[in-house]
């Protein structure tokens, strides 16, 4: 059986997103559908990851440590469902930093090709923003967006774009859940 891996975005794909960021534990809300989503790919045999930009740890309104707890309360719901997420890559800097993990560069999904072993060509990346389908370019993977959290400004940023444009030959979704179904009933594996 070949492996198959997912990568998601976490903010507006997996969890409601905010313009005041997610600080802590009590203001991560699963956006409904979603953990049974990830459940449900587990259960077939795809390997998930996540690749999110933090920057809230570098703004300093949360520190390392509710992150860790988001996460870790994300892992529980996960394992709640009889899934659990491989790995989780965040990048804690700001805009300004001059990282290169901060999506839309590549480096989160570096960290998971290199953690997980995996080769990123045509891996499925799922998120809600530009800067998740340029990062899944970046390193030969394919964007899929998603219209849960930024997705519908993204859309709508990109509408007026000339020619082909930035979400040209991208699937779109209304949820993680039917996007699980699409790579689900792609999925060719015996």
């Amino acid at each position: 059986m070949t492996e198959r891996l997912v990568i998601l975005d976490r903010d507006g794909v997996v969890n409601h997103d905010s313009d005041a960021y997610i600080k802590s534990v009590e203001e991560w809300r699963p956006i409904p559908g979603s953990l049974e989503a990830m459940a449900r790919l587990h259960h077939a045999g795809w390997r998930l990851a996540i690749a999110t930009n933090q920057s809230g740890i570098a703004r300093g309104l949360f520190d390392p440590s509710a992150l860790d707890a988001i996460h870790q309360r994300l892992r529980e719901r996960l394992a709640d469902h009889g899934a659990r997420v491989e790995m989780i890559a965040f990048c804690p800097h700001g805009p300004e930093d001059g990282c290169t993990c901060r999506k839309p560069l590549p480096g989160l999904l570096e960290q998971i090709a290199r953690r997980l072993g995996a080769d990123l060509r045509g891996v499925p990346v799922i998120g809600d923003s530009l800067r998740d389908l340029e990062a899944a370019r970046a390193v030969g993977a394919a964007p899929w967006l998603v219209r849960t959290g930024k997705g519908e400004r993204t859309l709508a940023a990109c509408a007026d774009h000339p020619g082909p444009g930035p979400l040209a030959g991208v699937p779109i979704f209304p949820d993680l859940s039917a996007a699980t179904d699409a790579l689900l009933a792609s999925d060719t594996r015996p």
